[in-house]
């Protein structure tokens, strides 16, 4: 009987290691199993998280500093903080909102609260380089899931000076526009992660800062002493081309993306076009003398009024006797100028104006110039017109640049904001870089000179003792539905320096300055513009080298006039009233 026992129990071991077995590797594959799927959601939680962390956090631009001829800074990068939200660690949205909104005052705490609600997002900007005093506001108030990141963020320590030329450059530091462009599409600048500062060499411009500040005080202290609601202005140099200042007012900080394309901010200089009235006749004056028609002792009898159609052109202050060509430009003669412009003819006319740059387009390193407005029909009364500075609009440095070419010998000119080589005159496209012969430009700073120097002479108080100041006024009526608006203009002086052997071109615009009791009521250029470029000219001088002389005195070939012209810019420069007559 124990022998049956112990044979049962025999029988039973090899069914108990086999169960034990299956169960073994049951246990085995079902950790196997559990293994293989946490290790696959990891991986896939994983790659998800790190394409949530990524897109957003964005590419910026490492970009070389923008300094002036002289090498005082105009734009350079800093490294400042960027604050970011991880949704899904923050605790309570609400406080987040109304905490951040208490110290950033520009945020849209309901905004904030909509990115933060959704927490399958892990990374959302909430405001772009802070100033290091409010970043470390922020870090103080201890709110969980806020993060900084460090980032490259343009300035510009000189302010809205030349704001316009410099451009600016969005959140992520890619130009906008301006000279900021110019380093973007021709310098080159590089896409960083974070905040590594460019080893470029600094963009070296033709902008003189001490200029720069003399030219935008003066422009401002103009608008307030003569009520007017803007003003533009340049200083170029007539040899190289180089623009030393550049302003429009009101300007645009280019540390405020949005002041750039505000309407209420234009770029009077380069983006705008305007009939620019009498200094016009600078040109007209010009195409006459270089045709080989007239001198500047030739007499014209412009006691008559000029017809054209329906419309008559008159001298508002007629002076009941012939006049020669340099009383014509210093009396500012209306009649006097579209008479020479009729004896050119309408083909002449458009094509000097054509070799001047003055029906076509231009380019700088700052952007492209406005396109001048050119009549679509070019017959008699445009071609008096015109002679007077109505029916082509231009913008100012176009007209500068042409009036460059006038008095430095007749060579064309491209204007640059870029540094020229040191002692080289800018080299000009071949083969129509004489725009006018010698003998011409010689005249045409004579008549300059002259209109500064003579007792009656519209730019006389422009006169800068010791400098030798010469130039043109101009007051041009604003265009209006059906004609002109006769008591809103636009006032102008065409300066430049010395005369004897000139430098450097100067140009003021004023517009609608308003007849207050300093211009005894006017609001003509001379009352107005020409002081103001005067005084601007005195003050910029002996920083650009300018050794004043002795007394002013007339050039001697301003010597062949015969009697002293008189003011003859007391009235504005329209070109028609819808009516008879032209007006001045």
């Amino acid at each position: 009987m124990s022998r049956v026992g112990s044979m049962s129990k025999d029988s039973r071991q090899p069914r108990l290691r086999l169960r034990s077995a299956a169960a073994a590797l049951g246990v085995t594959l079902a950790f196997l199993i559990v293994g293989a799927q946490l290790v696959r959601l990891a991986v896939r939680g994983q790659q998800e998280l790190t394409t949530t962390m990524s897109q957003p956090v964005a590419t910026s631009f490492a970009r070389p500093d923008i300094v002036d001829r002289n090498g005082r800074l105009l734009a350079t990068d800093l490294e400042v903080p960027s604050l970011y939200a991880d949704p899904g660690l923050v605790l309570d949205r609400d406080e987040v909102a109304e905490k951040l909104g208490h110290l950033l005052t520009e945020l849209d705490e309901a905004e904030v609260r909509r990115q933060l609600a959704d927490r399958s997002r892990r990374f959302v900007w909430l405001r772009r380089g802070l100033p290091p005093a409010l970043a470390q506001a922020v870090h103080d108030l201890g709110l969980p899931g806020l993060g900084f990141r460090r980032e490259l963020k343009r300035v510009y320590p000189a302010g809205g000076l030349a704001g316009h030329a410099l451009g600016t450059v969005n959140v992520d530091n890619k130009a906008l526009a301006g000279l900021e462009r110019h380093l973007d599409d021709v310098v080159g600048v590089e896409a960083v992660h974070g905040a590594t500062l460019s080893d470029r060499a600094p963009l070296r411009t033709s902008l003189d800062l001490g200029v720069q500040h003399s030219l935008d005080d003066e422009l401002r202290a103009a608008m307030r002493r003569y009520g007017a609601k803007g003003a533009t202005g340049l200083v170029l140099d007539v040899e190289t081309g180089e623009i030393l200042a550049a302003q429009s007012l009101p300007g645009a900080d280019p540390a405020r993306a949005a002041e750039s394309v505000d309407p209420a901010r234009p770029d009077k200089l380069m983006g705008g076009v305007y009939e620019l009235g009498s200094i016009m006749k600078m040109v007209t004056v010009a195409m006459a003398l270089d045709g080989g028609r007239v001198k500047t002792d030739s007499v014209l009898d412009v006691r008559e009024p000029l017809t054209a159609g329906r419309f008559t052109i008159r001298d508002p202050h007629p002076a009941g006797r012939p006049l020669t060509v340099s009383e014509i430009f210093v009396r500012s003669s209306n009649v006097g100028a579209g008479m020479l412009a009729l004896e050119a003819g309408a083909d002449r006319q458009k094509a000097f104006l054509t070799r001047l740059g003055l029906t076509a387009g231009m380019k700088t390193e700052a952007g492209p110039v406005a396109v001048p407005l050119v009549p679509d029909r070019w017959d008699r009364a445009e071609t008096i017109t015109i002679s007077y500075g109505h029916g082509v609009a231009v913008s100012p440095l176009q007209f500068a640049a042409a009036a460059a070419a006038l008095v430095n010998g007749g060579s064309r000119v491209q204007p640059t904001f870029l540094k020229q080589a040191k002692g080289g005159k800018q080299q000009p496209p071949a083969p129509n870089s004489q725009l006018i012969s010698t003998e011409t430009s010689r005249a045409m700073r004579a008549l300059m000179r002259l209109n500064v120097t003579d007792p009656h002479g519209t730019g006389r108080r422009a006169d800068a003792p010791g400098y030798r100041v010469g130039g043109k006024t101009g007051t041009a009526e604003l265009p209006d539905r059906g004609g002109y608006k006769q008591t809103a203009v636009i006032s102008s002086f065409l300066a430049a320096f010395p005369m004897d052997a000139p430098r450097y071109v100067v140009l003021v615009m004023l517009f609608e300055p308003k007849p207050v009791a300093e211009t005894r009521g006017q609001v003509a250029a001379g009352a107005n513009a020409a002081p103001t470029a005067g005084r601007l000219i005195a003050r910029i001088a002996p920083m650009l080298g300018v050794l004043p002389q002795g007394a002013a005195q007339p050039l001697e070939d301003s010597k062949e006039t015969g009697e002293p012209g008189v003011a003859a810019e007391a009235a504005t420069n329209g070109q028609f009233d819808g009516g008879g007559d032209a007006k001045y």
